[in-house]
């Protein structure tokens, strides 16, 4: 089984100019938990989870008298919070690969890009993989 068999093709994704509050209404409609931020050309260039979301707004939940810090904090764009050196996968690699990366860097969720091009094409979570591990007892 490869990263192909399993991914969610077609991912929801950012730009690295979108803002938080952005991300954060396309994680609460969609409910997802990982967002990859691609360029124009579609070209993976990182991926925010649900945790950056959290971390960097969590203290503005908490200062409801300061609502101009909350809105600086939901508008700043999601280049600030986003990991840029991210772990990716193509759509060829080894399940077993896609898991150790996912052990290992204990993350929730990789993308999966085009050998060719770094295009972004896919992606896998924990999930995905437990769906289809489930799929195969």
């Amino acid at each position: 089984m490869n990263a192909g068999d399993v991914m969610t093709r077609d991912p929801i994704t950012v730009s690295s100019d979108d803002t938080v509050r952005t991300a954060i209404k396309l994680q609460l409609e969609n409910d997802i938990r990982h967002v990859p931020v691609v360029d124009e050309d579609g070209n993976l260039v990182g991926m925010l989870s649900d945790r950056d979301l959290r971390d960097a707004t969590l203290p503005i939940w908490t200062r409801f008298e300061e609502p101009e810090k909350a809105r600086e904090a939901l508008d700043r764009p999601v280049s600030d919070l986003m990991q840029a050196d991210t772990q990716s996968v193509t759509v060829e690699d080894d399940l077993g690969d896609v898991i150790d990366i996912i052990i290992d860097h204990k993350i929730g969720a990789v993308p999966v890009v085009d050998a060719e091009s770094a295009r972004l094409v896919g992606i896998i979570s924990y999930i995905d993989i437990l769906a289809a591990m489930r799929d195969e007892i």
